[in-house]
């Protein structure tokens, strides 16, 4: 049965229900590819999991790297809490964590962050991230039922077409790599949280 653990700001590690290209004889391209896209090595299961089928992690890493870092649209921040937010709906407390600590670094603010993590997404919030956050809510769990009043309060706090699509494109990002994560593999005991160093 699969682990269950509180969210939370801590690092969380992930193990995979398949052998990854670690573990069985993986191809030259597969070695070089894990070691290109992983960015940190608590992370490398993942990356090396999905190095079973090259050409999707190819496509999947250049699609995130799209939604996470396009210019001018939403800042970093704004979307590090679309993807905290998504990962909450979505249950995915390994996701959660990781771009929990992001937003917390780039706001240099944790209780904000904190409070979505241990008390859920109807915590109190300023105009700007309530806005996100009601937004990764509605178009995560209710897709099919999300309307364009919806948007309304994003463009009420500020947000112009551009933050809005690529907010957009952020939940839905994350609806699907949370998918991945929670049927792929399992997250480790609360005990066994580890130290890692600031991620960049």
């Amino acid at each position: 049965m699969p682990i269950r653990r509180p969210f939370t700001l801590d690092l969380v590690l992930w193990h995979p229900w398949v052998p990854t290209v670690d573990q069985i004889e993986a191809t030259p391209e597969q070695i070089a590819l894990v070691e290109e896209v992983s960015p940190r090595p608590t992370g490398r299961p993942y990356y090396a999991l999905l190095a079973h089928a090259p050409q999707a992690l190819r496509e999947r890493t250049a699609l995130m790297k799209s939604a996470m870092y396009s210019q001018d649209g939403a800042t970093r921040a704004d979307r590090k809490l679309a993807a905290v937010a998504t990962s909450r709906a979505n249950g995915c407390v390994h996701c959660a964590s990781v771009h929990a600590r992001l937003y917390a670094q780039l706001t240099k603010d944790e209780k904000i962050i904190q409070r979505i993590l241990a008390e859920g997404l109807d915590v109190p919030l300023g105009e700007r991230e309530r806005a996100i956050v009601d937004y990764a809510a509605k178009l995560t769990l209710d897709p099919a039922g999300t309307t364009a009043q919806d948007l309304a309060p994003l463009r009420q706090a500020g947000f112009s077409d551009l933050a809005i699509l690529d907010l957009t494109h952020v939940i839905g990002m994350f609806t699907w790599a949370n998918q991945l994560f929670l049927t792929l593999g399992e997250v480790e005991p609360e005990a066994e949280t580890v130290a890692e160093s600031p991620i960049r």
